[in-house]
This record gives C-alpha cells, sequence and structure tokens, in this order.
C-alpha cells in the first residue's frame, strides 16, 4: 500500500477518488504549513501555508506513483491560481505533496507534459511533503455524510 498527498481544492472533493480501481482509502487534511498541527478555521485564515488536501493510499500492484499523479490532473483544473470552482483561496492552490526524490522526478516530469499540453497554464507546485495532518471527523466522507441526511 502506498500512500499520495495533492491538494485538488476542497478537500471534500476526496468524493472524485470513489470507485476508482486501485483506490484503497481517502483522508482529508492539510499539508504544506509550517505548525505539526492545524484546525480547519486557521487553514481558511490562510495564513497558516497549510492546504486542504486529500491523503490517498493506493494499491501498487494496481496503481502506479505515475498514474496518481495523472490521476490527479484529471481530478481538477490546475490552470486556476488560488482557488478551484467557487472555493477561493491559498488553502485552495493545487499542489502534489511528495516523499521521496523518485515521486519528486515523476510529479515534475507529469506536470511539464500536462503544463506542456496546456500552454504552460499550469499553477500546481510540487513540494516536499510538511506538516501532514488529519483533518477534523466531521470533514471526513463529508459529502457521503451530506447525502445521507438528505
Amino acid at each position: 500500500m502506498k500512500t499520495f498527498i495533492g491538494g485538488i481544492g476542497c478537500f471534500w472533493d476526496e468524493k472524485k477518488y470513489e470507485g476508482i480501481k486501485g483506490i484503497i482509502s481517502t483522508e482529508c487534511g492539510y499539508c504544506g504549513g509550517d505548525e505539526p498541527n492545524v484546525t480547519y478555521k486557521a487553514v481558511c485564515g490562510g495564513d497558516t501555508g497549510h492546504i486542504e488536501v486529500v491523503k490517498v493510499e493506493y494499491d501498487e500492484k494496481e496503481k502506479s506513483y505515475e498514474d496518481m499523479v495523472n490521476l490527479f490532473f484529471e481530478l481538477h483544473d490546475s490552470t486556476q491560481v488560488n482557488r478551484q470552482g467557487t472555493y477561493v483561496g491559498i488553502q485552495y492552490r493545487s499542489e502534489i505533496f511528495y516523499n521521496t526524490d523518485e515521486e519528486r522526478q515523476i510529479a515534475e516530469k507529469v506536470l511539464n507534459e500536462v503544463n506542456s499540453k496546456l500552454d504552460g497554464k499550469v499553477s500546481t507546485k510540487v513540494t516536499k511533503e510538511k506538516n501532514y495532518c488529519k483533518a477534523e471527523a466531521y470533514h471526513q466522507k463529508y459529502e457521503q455524510k451530506k447525502s445521507l441526511k438528505y
């Protein structure tokens, strides 16, 4: 089992990973800032450096890290700067967090390929994972919980 962490806008978009072969689980969280633990309220303030991310556990027998990076680009609009649709703010930026040099190289390779196809308009950052923390329980599987109410 391997892990991929990416910011595709609001972390409630974790639902976009549902039903994809090789995806084992998802978790909403925060990553990229200076503090090891943050809250939703602090991240929404926009000055923690953290962004909302989805941590995806996947079966490396079914998907490669490169497959996950390609999927990341398929699931959101990487040309939007500090936003995704109606979600606006630095905490919604497009960003891939890597842990190894190999992951960095793969992420940068795919980013460059996508950027070439999109005439240099990709805003996605590739950054070393820093201070990932799980989001509050009420954010986990939020869209699923919301749909059960209606």
